[in-house]
């Protein structure tokens, strides 16, 4: 299966992919960011920040409170400025409808990147379909060092 961009899912998540993508993301929206230190999305969204990132946490349970100096937003409509990427700590089955929701954005984001254990393969063909890159099944915080970022 082929995008648009003619990248087949085999060969997206190549080293070369994954660091562009990392260089050129600015706006991250975090679907499922958590409040809670000890979860993996808090610190994942931590060491995004503090490498510069502009992070938007995404959780309607917490919508109003603020996470490390940031408030967190009810959706993916909600965020102020074009996502660059959004990052999913949702489950797989939670994957379809969150590409519904953004490819509802205008403009769309350019990157869905879910972590790790998070797999839609019918999710992902359809927001490719749509031009919008994925990455599953990974984590920045992981990708970046690996990658010499």
């Amino acid at each position: 299966m082929h995008s648009d961009k003619g990248r087949s899912m085999a060969n997206r998540e190549s080293d070369d992919s994954l660091r562009r993508i990392l260089r050129e993301t600015r706006i991250i929206a975090m679907v499922g960011a958590s409040p809670k230190p000890d979860r993996p999305s808090h610190g994942v969204l931590r060491y995004l920040l503090a490498r510069g990132y502009r992070v938007f946490p995404i959780n309607p349970g917490h919508a109003g409170e603020l996470i490390l100096g940031t408030v967190f937003l009810p959706d993916l409509a909600s965020v102020p400025e074009p996502i660059d990427m959004i990052d999913v700590f949702r489950a797989s089955s939670a994957l379809g409808g969150l590409v519904e929701e953004a490819l509802a954005l205008a403009p769309p984001p350019k990157v869905i990147w879910t972590q790790l254990g998070i797999r839609d393969d019918d999710a992902a063909a359809r927001a490719e379909a749509a031009g919008i890159e994925i990455v599953m099944d990974r984590c920045p915080k992981i990708e970046i060092p690996r990658l010499g970022l």
